[in-house]
């Protein structure tokens, strides 16, 4: 028997996977903080940076996504997927974890089958509002399920979900007085509208389509932009685009809580991890759903918010043409965006990596006494 706690954390991929992973192993930290936490991710991709960052061991798995529009590419995945799931036994062999936590992504898989193969308890952290096959079948052997999202009952058994919202990077959301310092760091006008566009740390093609087409109008009507590019647009922006006072272009965002404070509208992405914080800002949104994802769950994401009036959707097959003169139109109905921010934040969740960090260490006790 263990001392203390020994935990596995798997999943990555994107900063929508690691950052509320990383957010539950600190509160992890705050309530055990002799527990031992080691991280599973995916070799190449960002979690291998990210997680030694934030002060925690992780170990790669071999293993990666559906590669879209080429049977090619995918030939070797059926080995990579055996290979990956023999490793993580190898890992809970060595570790000897007492509870395995999948929060999504490529590597989460292999972990959280092998640990249901090594009779290891484990708990999934879903995201989204539509999950994905992986999870689903991975549901019926989990001991709890988080989930960020009513109606979840249609995808696992209802015995075992638990609402806790998406952890999300405290210091993110930390806005309250805040608004004339983000505009001062911004070079901005405080007084002056503004509007926040975020596409990701890799950027939104059709976000910055959508800006760059219409930076006549916003203009025209004196509105100041925080334009996060991402870093596969950003030079190529930067180079056709003269800078003007209203706008503020940006590769990436490393403090997000000033821009939110910063910002009277903003328009995003509609990825869960940045819809729990949009909740927690509660400010008028406007989202627009990547259709690259699996299963397209951006737009259940944000038909979750639309159908409670706490957000404006625009199709990304439309965005180019009517995104913009939708923003513009929104920043003069003072009303509609009052009405927008207060149901918004009915939606929030706050303390998900709390909540999620206790249900675990309940599993570690569950475990430690019937072993």
């Amino acid at each position: 028997m263990n001392n203390f706690p020994k935990i596995i954390i798997s999943g990555g991929g994107t900063g929508g996977h690691i950052f509320p992973a990383i957010a539950i192993a600190n509160a992890l930290k705050q309530l055990m903080p002799r527990c031992d936490i080691l991280f599973v991710g995916a070799n190449g991709r960002m979690e291998m940076e990210k997680v030694p960052a934030a002060g925690y061991k992780i170990v790669g798995l071999n293993i990666r996504g559906i590669q879209r529009g080429s049977i090619f590419k995918n030939l070797g995945l059926p080995f990579r997927l055996l290979g990956s799931v023999r490793k993580a036994i190898r890992i809970i062999r060595d570790f000897k974890p007492d509870v395995v936590v999948g929060v999504g992504g490529y590597a989460s898989g292999p972990m959280l089958y092998a640990a249901s193969l090594k009779n290891i308890p484990y708990l999934i952290q879903e995201q989204n509002s539509y999950a994905g096959i992986t999870n689903k079948y991975l549901g019926k052997k989990a001991q709890k399920i988080c989930v960020a999202f009513e109606n979840m009952e249609r995808f696992f058994p209802a015995e075992k979900l638990l609402l806790t919202g998406n952890p999300v990077r405290k210091e993110a959301v930390d806005i309250k007085g805040k608004h004339f310092a983000g505009a001062e760091l911004l070079k901005l006008d405080p007084q002056k509208k503004t509007i926040l566009v975020i596409g990701g740390s890799l950027g939104a093609r059709t976000l910055n389509a959508s800006v760059e087409k219409h930076l006549d109008e916003l203009i025209a009507a004196d509105i100041q932009v925080i334009w996060q590019t991402g870093k596969f647009y950003f030079k190529s922006i930067t180079e056709r685009i003269t800078q003007h006072p209203n706008f503020r272009i940006l590769e990436f965002l490393n403090r997000m809580d000033l821009p939110y404070a910063a910002a009277d509208l903003i328009i995003s992405r509609a990825g869960a991890g940045t819809i729990a914080e949009l909740c927690l800002i509660k400010k008028p949104v406007i989202l627009v759903p990547s259709p690259n994802v699996a299963e397209d769950h951006q737009t259940k994401n944000a038909m979750a918010l639309a159908k409670n009036n706490a957000a404006i959707v625009i199709a990304d097959r439309s965005a180019e043409d009517t995104l913009i003169a939708e923003a513009i139109k929104l920043m003069k109905n003072k009303s509609k965006c009052e009405e927008l921010s207060a149901n918004i934040g009915k939606m929030a969740l706050p303390n998900a990596d709390e909540i999620i960090a206790n249900q675990v260490l309940k599993l570690v006790t569950t475990t430690k006494r019937s072993s």
